[in-house]
């Protein structure tokens, strides 16, 4: 006999192309079908995850979304193709993903510590804008999403103040995506109603406390994309960078991480009253072996190879977790979140 969906959060990283392994739990948890997703929360590659998840869960339920998202994916690796940024012969015979070895990615590296994108990018020009409009009618679903039909939480910088913004309802729109997305790097700064925003990592990735406020669900799912443990610490020049990339996109969920684990042990000893405090039940989906393996290069590559790897690799992660962990969906942490206090 067939059981009711288990209801739960999604929380989806941000990590530029790594964000195809994220499609693929998110593919298997569609497939499957035993969890309904009460609110999704996003941060840079994580809310184009969720703002096309939402769209497709909307316009037409598990199968709907797993086809959306294997459209945008499509649709971006299309899009690579025509960037000069491209891994070479040796990268792809040496690495899965990096591009340690290619030369246009060497030169706009440079590029990029050299000049800002107002210079080297004056007409701001982003194939991504394309893309998501392409898969996604976002006036239709900022309607929906105002009217809670899915509960969609993309988060944003604000560049001046330094202040975390979480666009939800119907001030869910292309721009708000990309705003979350936006990494100053490599796009002009996103205006939205007289405010500049940066890149929605900085400040929450992805921000958990909207689903505690926001909707019924004490379990909460984390994808995470970006290594917390690494084995080795970093020697050279582009492993340190790499490694202050990592701990920079953390650093905001640990904080969180860290809030929730405190206040799960009050809640358990006593000293704060269940009932009036939500106990959160915390899951994560990652793969930090396999990824801590990349580095920042690999997040710009969106060579149709390299997603498809890490689709599957993120299918067979979410695959496992299932099997584990299903039961323990609302009832306990899959996490031991005491880890982070």
């Amino acid at each position: 006999m067939a059981h009711a969906p288990k209801h739960i959060n999604l929380g989806l990283q941000g990590g530029g192309a790594h964000g195809a392994f994220s499609w693929g739990v998110l593919d298997c948890l569609l497939e499957h079908g035993g969890l309904t997703f009460d609110g999704i929360s996003g941060a840079s590659a994580g809310s184009m995850n969720a703002a096309v998840l939402a769209y497709g869960l909307a316009r037409g339920g598990n199968q709907g979304a797993r086809d959306a998202l294997s459209e945008f994916w499509t649709k971006t690796s299309e899009a690579a193709r025509l960037s000069p940024i491209q891994p070479s012969l040796i990268d792809r015979w040496i690495s899965v993903g990096n591009m340690d070895f290619s030369p246009s990615w060497l030169w706009f590296d440079n590029l990029s510590r050299t000049f800002s994108p107002y210079q080297f990018n004056p007409w701001n020009y982003n194939p991504l804008e394309r893309v998501l409009t392409d898969v996604v009618d976002f006036d239709w679903l900022a309607e929906q999403c105002e009217h809670d039909v899915v509960k969609l939480f993309l988060s944003a910088t604000n560049v001046k103040t330094g202040k975390i913004r979480v666009f939800k309802g119907k001030d869910i729109s292309a721009k708000a995506v990309l705003a979350s997305a936006c990494l100053p790097f490599l796009f002009h700064t996103v205006e939205i109603d007289d405010e500049a925003y940066w890149d929605g990592g900085y400040m929450g990735n992805p921000p958990i406390y909207p689903l505690i406020y926001n909707t019924a669900s004490k379990d909460v799912l984390i994808i995470q994309i970006n290594p917390i443990n690494i084995e080795e610490v970093p020697r050279s020049a582009q492993e340190i960078y790499d490694r202050v990339n990592e701990l920079s996109f953390n650093s905001s969920l640990m904080r969180e991480l860290r809030a929730i684990a405190f206040v799960t042990k009050l809640i358990d000893q006593g000293h704060l009253d269940g009932d009036r405090y939500k106990r959160l039940n915390i899951h994560m989906v990652e793969a930090e072996q396999d990824l801590a393996a990349l580095n920042v290069s690999s997040k710009l590559n969106a060579d149709r190879a390299f997603l498809d790897w890490l689709f599957d690799l993120g299918r067979r992660r979410a695959g496992d977790w299932l099997d584990r962990n299903y039961d323990r969906v609302g009832v306990d942490s899959t996490v031991q979140i005491e880890a982070f206090l």
